[in-house]
């Protein structure tokens, strides 16, 4: 796919004890240097004493190059005031990986995405544990890996679906309904970098067949939660969530269209904000900077 490419900006993620002068300190760095700043979101969380930042600026004129930004920023002030700092560039094109079952409606939201050139990403490759979302990779010429799991298989494929990914040098994962649960060691690999999706019943309504139970029980709201992967099934730092109210006249089946709808809506936003670099996660929440 062929991405248009604009001027190449900066972006900076940074989190540390709370301190005065800490804007201060990283808006002189950027200006003494040339940067011109187009976008600065900030958070302290009182409760915890913690300073979250995300600022990013144009490099067009940023005297120092940019090999040299991350080792100049270390020195010169995250070192000083204690801080855990990422740098990313625009005009870097991240790797994203899609795990997917049988289930195609997140799948299709996600390669929308990509080929209309919304998102500038690569997907080099689709993994599925089934065979029934082959030929929509193939109709997106995307290569497709067909590798069935099961209990006995499970830890051979996670080590052989690593490789794969190691070698077409993936930066992130995102699981389109993919039903399958990674185990520690796989996560390990991939941290707050394995991006999830699920309806918002759990876990009320957890294992099988849930819209049949929600609707059992009435539920009066349905929705979707996207999340990094964590060892603790579900209980990822959440990135979104969105839920829609429905009522006695909703069956199960529109129940399922509607929750599918919300999944694939979730996810897309959740990836999309990703691939901005505007989410920080700490402990086990995220900081998600300015939506939009």
């Amino acid at each position: 796919m062929g991405i248009k490419m604009k001027s190449q900006n900066a972006i900076l993620l940074v989190s540390c004890p709370d301190q005065k002068g800490l804007v201060t300190t990283i808006t002189e760095f950027i200006f003494k240097n040339g940067g011109n700043i187009i976008d600065l979101d900030q958070h302290t969380d009182l409760a915890q004493q913690v300073f979250f930042m995300r600022v990013a600026w144009e490099l067009k004129e940023f005297s120092i190059p940019k090999e040299k930004i991350g080792e100049f920023f270390k020195v010169l002030i995250a070192d000083r005031f204690q801080m855990k700092w990422k740098l990313y560039f625009s005009g870097e094109i991240p790797k994203m990986a899609i795990f997917v079952s049988k289930y195609s409606h997140c799948l299709y939201e996600l390669l929308s995405k990509w080929q209309s050139g919304e998102w500038k990403v690569d997907i080099p490759l689709i993994i599925s544990n089934h065979e029934t979302t082959k030929p929509i990779a193939q109709q997106y010429g995307i290569p497709y890996y067909y590798l069935p799991v099961t209990l006995e298989t499970k830890i051979d494929k996670e080590k052989e679906v690593l490789e794969i990914l190691k070698k077409f040098k993936i930066d992130f994962i995102v699981l389109a309904r993919y039903m399958q649960i990674l185990s520690q060691n796989f996560i390990a690999h991939y941290p707050n970098k394995i991006i999830n999706i699920h309806h918002s019943f759990l876990p009320a309504f957890p294992g099988a067949k849930p819209y049949e139970k929600a609707y059992e029980r009435g539920v009066k709201i349905i929705g979707a939660t996207s999340h990094y992967a964590a060892d603790e099934l579900d209980a990822g730092p959440i990135i979104e969530q969105d839920v829609v109210r429905v009522s006695h006249k909703n069956d199960i089946e529109d129940l399922k269209r509607i929750g599918r709808d919300f999944e694939k809506i979730v996810l897309s936003r959740a990836v999309w904000l990703h691939l901005q670099r505007k989410i920080l996660v700490h402990q086990n929440r995220t900081i998600v900077f300015n939506y939009s």
